[in-house]
């Protein structure tokens, strides 16, 4: 079997496991409306329930550009195992659902799956976010920092649980950058 194909499968077990426990709760709600334009740019992972792709992430940081087709062009950037290690790289587009308010998309890292991403949060300044899946099997918080203070990060913790996230599943992974954040 390819590649491809032993991915594909993994990814849909992975999915139909964890929506058998997310289908007790109800969908998540997406915010009510993303400005495209200023969501795009820089995010550094602050903490997450991992994809199995990401669960050694170091330095993550996910940036999106806006195409002219309107969708989104993903890059999310990361060194597997450690600070040393070389940086590696998933591509990916963000196709935005129609009448979501720029809230819902689908995110294809291969065809033809296209995986369920929802901004549940986004702070009015667009400096820290929340992505989530109704699956409730990953989810992504992000700021525009590498660090944020404790307080922030505790918030913003709370608001993962509340949508209906185990708080013993997420792992804030590492970041450690120069001065500047690059």
């Amino acid at each position: 079997m390819s590649m491809s194909k032993i991915l594909l499968v993994t990814l849909g077990l992975m999915i139909a496991s964890a929506a058998v426990h997310a289908a007790d709760l109800p969908p998540i709600k997406p915010v009510a409306q993303v400005d495209l334009p200023r969501f795009m740019g820089k995010w550094y992972v602050i903490a997450t329930i991992p994809t199995r792709f990401e669960k050694h992430a170091y330095n993550p940081v996910e940036t999106y550009t806006l195409q002219a087709d309107g969708n989104i062009y993903t890059q999310f950037h990361f060194r597997n195992g450690g600070f040393d290690k070389p940086v590696k790289a998933i591509h990916s587009t963000g196709f935005v659902k129609a009448e979501s308010g720029n809230a819902v998309w689908g995110v294809q890292v291969f065809w033809p799956v296209k995986a369920q991403y929802i901004v549940a949060y986004l702070k009015d300044d667009y400096s820290q976010t929340i992505v989530a899946r109704d699956a409730r099997d990953y989810t992504w918080v992000m700021a525009r920092t590498p660090t944020i203070s404790q307080a922030d990060y505790d918030a913003l913790i709370a608001r993962v649980v509340k949508l209906g996230y185990a708080a013993k599943d997420i792992r804030k992974p590492p970041q450690a950058w120069p001065a500047g954040g690059d």
